[in-house]
């Protein structure tokens, strides 16, 4: 992937996981649902231990804690984006609006 290319996918991978931590703080239930997703990534290895180990350790902290590390634009946080147990939470339009928004910053750029 060039380098643009590279740097909207990490834009909008922060922005959906804005909008996740948004929708946590309105239905903290949802944290159920990505514990639920962690612990099966964890029996059948079908994402690499240290990542799925760092999201449930991300997972035990309270909402507010889990929604500002979803919004840290830091490294740490910056790769454990690109596995996420959120899939699924944003509807489809949500998403591709974030993926259009984040296109035309880039080329304004």
């Amino acid at each position: 992937m060039s380098d643009g290319r590279h740097a909207v996918a990490e834009d909008v991978s922060l922005e959906l996981h804005r909008a996740v931590a948004q929708r946590l703080i309105e239905d903290p239930a949802l944290v159920a649902r990505a514990r639920a997703r962690v612990a099966e990534w964890l029996r059948d290895g079908s994402v690499a231990r240290p990542h799925a180990e760092a999201w449930q350790a991300a997972l035990a902290e309270p909402v507010e804690a889990l929604a500002r590390f979803l919004e840290d634009p830091g490294e740490r946080a910056r790769q454990l984006r690109q596995v996420s147990p959120f899939a699924g939470v944003l509807d489809p339009k949500t998403r591709w609006s974030l993926w259009r928004r984040a296109r035309e910053r880039a080329g304004r750029s």
